[in-house]
């Protein structure tokens, strides 16, 4: 078994989301529609899907962005030892309890300072095995949701291997469905979906 990625901390959470902070020098591994996991203990763990990933700014960068000449030493510094976190906002989609998988809001988040792993593919495979987690996605608030979904098939239709390509029709036929009633969400997530084949 493969050693799990640790992506972050917990810095603040709800039912419905959470967010993780991580080092800049932590950013290369968690990506945009990337399905994370919050392990709680007692067989019990959050899953949820970055949404967006932001930098804040802070003093010394403010000072750097107006100075002239800044050296690469410097710039590698504030990248390498930066103190403010990068911050990832995590949409729950899921949570595991005893080893069964529900698709629905977890009965409790995680807590401050808990670590957030990034998925590997067979957790991956795992989770979306079927496809009752899509409405959290669909009906998420301020999320970007036709890229959300897009980002997210293509990343666990990767995770399926040779097998992707049908879980990707299968995944896509489900989004349509879903969102039949609702045009303007549908023929944003489809055309996102037609940037990834």
């Amino acid at each position: 078994m493969t050693q799990p990625i640790e992506i972050g901390r917990l810095l603040r959470a709800g039912t419905t989301g959470f967010i993780a902070g991580c080092r800049v020098n932590q950013l290369s591994v968690p990506s945009f529609g990337a399905l994370v996991r919050a392990p709680l203990g007692d067989g019990y763990q959050v899953y949820g899907l970055i949404h967006d990933i932001h930098i804040d700014d802070d003093g010394l960068v403010r000072q750097l962005v107006t100075a002239d000449g800044v050296s690469e030493e410097v710039m590698k510094d504030n990248r390498e030892r930066r103190i403010v976190p990068v911050e990832m906002s995590v949409l729950a989609v899921g949570y595991e309890q005893d080893g069964k998988i529900h698709h629905l809001l977890p009965p409790r988040p995680p807590l401050s300072l808990d670590v957030i792993y990034l998925c590997d593919d067979k957790e991956i495979t795992r989770f979306t095995e079927r496809f009752g987690y899509f409405r959290h996605i669909l009906n998420g608030k301020d999320v970007p949701v036709g890229e959300v979904v897009a980002a997210h098939i293509l990343q666990a239709g990767r995770a399926r291997g040779v097998d992707g390509g049908r879980w990707i029709e299968s995944a896509t036929q489900e989004v349509i469905t879903l969102l039949r009633d609702d045009y303007p969400t549908l023929m944003s997530v489809l055309g996102a979906l037609a940037d990834i084949s």
